[in-house]
């Protein structure tokens, strides 16, 4: 497909090369200085600069806000001021966990994960039958696949490629550092995850973002675009249908690996309002864990 973009401006092109250039080179930078701090305090210090400089100047606190106000329009302002606050907290300690490729598996191999959803994955392994483990956007989803990694699992993901080329590169590498192969969105991506799943693997899917087209199913009261991906592959390859989560401690560090019981093989729009409702539950017990900055309620032509 051509960019009407560049058609119409010969220069947006280098000029957006540019800027992703620029972008990049400042979150390079962060991550380094950060890097370069004790393993505490480089969490506290990004979720601290994210929270109170980068959402507000980038705009995600303004749009975790305008959500907020849409679902929960009878919470009282301060308090959705408090937990837009505390979620761009939650998404820049994501942001640097995923970075500390030494560390945080580390910390994360000695989670004993819990919930009725353990002993079906075990069970699945033992038989060869695929597994694909669904979460969201919500406390830190590595912090389960580390934990499962440690155990002897070989746990793949499929990602969606960003924007910005420079940054996709490394960002990429993260991933790949918590063990278990990954794949791209598109066909040569597909098909390696499809592969990987045939052959009894275990997949993680995060399928909480708006799809353009998708169907509408309720999410929080709401109409959302959610993609039949995972229910889909699930029925056709009879794999588990796992909903999980990494979920955040009051300490701000440490995390419980929850896995609930597999989804019932039912159609594929059941099984996905299933998963809905599952993110859904946990979002209403800690709202300050998931990420409002996403574009989750969004019209096609936006």
């Amino acid at each position: 497909m051509t960019d009407k973009t560049t058609l119409e401006d010969p220069h947006a092109q280098p000029a957006r090369k540019l800027g992703d250039f620029l972008s990049n080179a400042l979150i390079v930078g962060l991550i380094k200085l950060a890097l370069a701090l004790p393993y505490a305090t480089r969490i506290r210090f990004v979720g601290w600069m994210v929270a109170r400089v980068i959402g507000p100047v980038a705009g995600y606190r303004k749009r975790a806000l305008d959500n907020l106000a849409m679902i929960w329009p009878d919470l009282p302002a301060d308090r959705h001021a408090e937990i837009a606050r505390g979620c761009l907290d939650n998404v820049g300690r994501s942001f640097i966990e995923n970075y500390s490729a030494r560390d945080f598996p580390k910390r994360m191999a000695h989670i004993q994960p819990q919930g009725p959803g353990v002993a079906a994955l075990q069970a699945a392994k033992d038989k060869g039958q695929p597994v694909i483990l669904v979460s969201g956007h919500f406390g830190n989803y590595e912090a389960t696949r580390a934990a499962l990694v440690a155990q002897g699992y070989d746990i793949g993901g499929l990602y969606r490629d960003m924007k910005n080329p420079y940054f996709n590169a490394h960002y990429v590498k993260t991933m790949e550092a918590f063990g278990g192969p990954v794949f791209a969105q598109g066909r040569r991506g597909t098909a390696g995850f499809v592969r990987h799943l045939k052959g009894g693997g275990q997949l993680v899917l995060l399928f909480d973002q708006h799809v353009y087209f998708a169907p509408e199913l309720d999410f929080l009261g709401a109409p959302a675009r959610t993609a039949l991906s995972a229910a889909e592959l699930a029925l056709r390859y009879d794999a588990l249908l796992i909903p999980f989560y990494g979920i955040r401690q009051p300490d701000g560090l440490s995390f419980e690996a929850v896995l609930e019981a597999p989804v019932q093989h039912s159609d594929a729009t059941t099984m996905t309002q299933a998963l809905n409702d599952s993110l859904a539950a946990r979002v209403e017990q800690a709202p300050e864990q998931w990420f409002w900055v996403h574009r989750r309620w969004r019209l096609d032509g936006d």
